[in-house]
């Protein structure tokens, strides 16, 4: 049953909308890397894409890790802002 459920699109369209609105409760584009990822393996599905449940799986985690590559090179930190602590507070 959970393998045919993860080959169906509207699964992974409703994982991926699931995971952007987690993204705007915690930001990071961790949960927005998932959520593009689950997204092209929709795109996948809806063009009569065929794979196991497994492949789909590993088919995401690549797809996941290149969407976040992407967005943290496309949307990079601001720079000079991180704060360096050489002084424990609590040692005073």
């Amino acid at each position: 049953m959970s393998a045919e459920l993860l080959q169906t699109w509207w699964v992974w369209l409703s994982a991926a909308l699931a995971l952007a609105i987690l993204e705007v409760a915690a930001p990071g584009f961790i949960a927005l890397g998932f959520a593009l990822g689950a997204l092209a393996v929709c795109g996948l599905l809806l063009t009569s894409f065929t794979a196991s449940a497994s492949a789909l799986a590993a088919i995401w985690a690549v797809l996941s890790l290149v969407a976040w590559v992407a967005l943290k090179r496309a949307f990079p930190g601001p720079k000079g802002q991180r704060k360096v602590i050489r002084e424990d507070i609590n040692d005073r």
